[in-house]
This record gives C-alpha cells, sequence and structure tokens, in this order.
C-alpha cells in the first residue's frame, strides 16, 4: 500500500502572476531552435547532471520511471557513435527512405554526413526501458514511451532554459548504441541527443510553427 503526504511544496500564485508566468515562457521556449552545427565549446558536466536530474523528476506509468540517460562525452567513442549512425544514414538516404519522405526532408538540407555527433561537447543517449529487471526478477513496465517521451521534452527544455542548444537524432535502427554503450537487452534506444553551444554564424531553416488555432479546440 503507498504512503501519502502532503503537497507541501506546491506554490501558488496570483492570476496575474500566472499569466506574466506563461508569457514568459512562451517568450523564452519561442527561442529555441534545433540547429546542425556546434561549437566544441565545453560544457560542465554539473549542468548535464542537472538538466537530467531534472528530465527524472516527469511523471511515469506507475512511477516505475522506465529511463536511461547515458552522456557521452568521450571523443573516441562520439567518433564510434558517428561512424556507426553514418553507415545506418546511408542506408536511410540511398535504400530504405521512401520518395515522399526524402521529399519531406528536402528543405532542411539534411543527408547522411552527421559532423555534429564529434563537434557537439555531449551527447545524451536515451533509453527506454521495456521492462525492469531487479534480483533477476522481471519488473513489468507501463507506457514506457509515452513516459520516455515526456521525460524527454523535459531534458531538453531544461537544456534550452540554461542556454544550451539541442538536436534530436534518431538514425534507424539505432541497436548500435546498446553495444557501443554496454546497455542491456531490456532497454531501448528511444532517440540520441546532441547538445552544446550553437558554432558562431550558425543558421536555421527560416520556418514557422503553426498557428494557435491549428493546433488547439476549446469545447
Amino acid at each position: 500500500m503507498s504512503k501519502f503526504r502532503d503537497y507541501s511544496e506546491y506554490k501558488k500564485y496570483s492570476e496575474n502572476e500566472m499569466l506574466n508566468r506563461s508569457r514568459e515562457f512562451l517568450e523564452e521556449i519561442e527561442k529555441r531552435r534545433t540547429i546542425r552545427d556546434f561549437s566544441d565549446k565545453s560544457v560542465p558536466r554539473e549542468i548535464i547532471e542537472n538538466c537530467i536530474k531534472s528530465a527524472g523528476t516527469a511523471p511515469s506509468g506507475a512511477n516505475l520511471q522506465p529511463w536511461t540517460f547515458v552522456a557521452v562525452n568521450d571523443a573516441k567513442i562520439k567518433k564510434i557513435i558517428r561512424e556507426k549512425a553514418e553507415e545506418e544514414e546511408r542506408e536511410f538516404y540511398n535504400h530504405r527512405a521512401p520518395e515522399d519522405w526524402l521529399e519531406a526532408l528536402e528543405p532542411f538540407d539534411t543527408d547522411a554526413h552527421k559532423p555534429f555527433l564529434e563537434t557537439a561537447p555531449w551527447l545524451i543517449s536515451i533509453f527506454v526501458q521495456k521492462y525492469g529487471v531487479e534480483n533477476g526478477k522481471i519488473i513489468k513496465h507501463y507506457y514506457t514511451t509515452e513516459s520516455v517521451g515526456i521525460a524527454t521534452g523535459v531534458l531538453i527544455n531544461a537544456l534550452h532554459h540554461c542556454g544550451l542548444a539541442t538536436l534530436t537524432h534518431t538514425p534507424s535502427p539505432m541497436n548500435f548504441l546498446n553495444e557501443i554503450l554496454g546497455r542491456p537487452k531490456n532497454e531501448k534506444p528511444f532517440l540520441l541527443l546532441v547538445v552544446g553551444y550553437p558554432k558562431d554564424g550558425v543558421q536555421v531553416p527560416d520556418i514557422e510553427k503553426k498557428s494557435l488555432n491549428q493546433i488547439l479546440k476549446f469545447v
């Protein structure tokens, strides 16, 4: 039987404060952009740790927290990851991707060449724990993809909040990450998050997000 306690951490704001905070957050998060050209400037480990701690506060099915974050800073390991990722990406662009998918990607000028996997100071490999293992016993997990997706969103926001840029990279398949990073078979790669500072003069696609009327319906 679970134990309960008073929610003493809750902080109440006036409606005016709530409105101001919602506007401030919107203004900050609207500045977030995915980039593909990173500086090699180092980022302190504690910043990465704090952001991953933030991700670990995310809600999850039955509070089983079915995620593992592997933060990679070692240049040799990043090089191996790049080599394996580019191998999969070449197969994708040359053989697996349907024409409509390639057409959708065309405006973003992407290809199998992924130098950012070596240049950026940090790669955070995010794994979904399909099930847990405790003392040799299998522990069933629930809503694993949804839970890890929420945690990843928190992580991206935390990194942006402290002034870092990110790129969500999803070479498919990503099983090579298990081998390179020594992860067990109950873990499945979710995505590879590239983290660091934007390179001087970096450019981003000139795109717009959908309007509020396109994504919100009140009933």
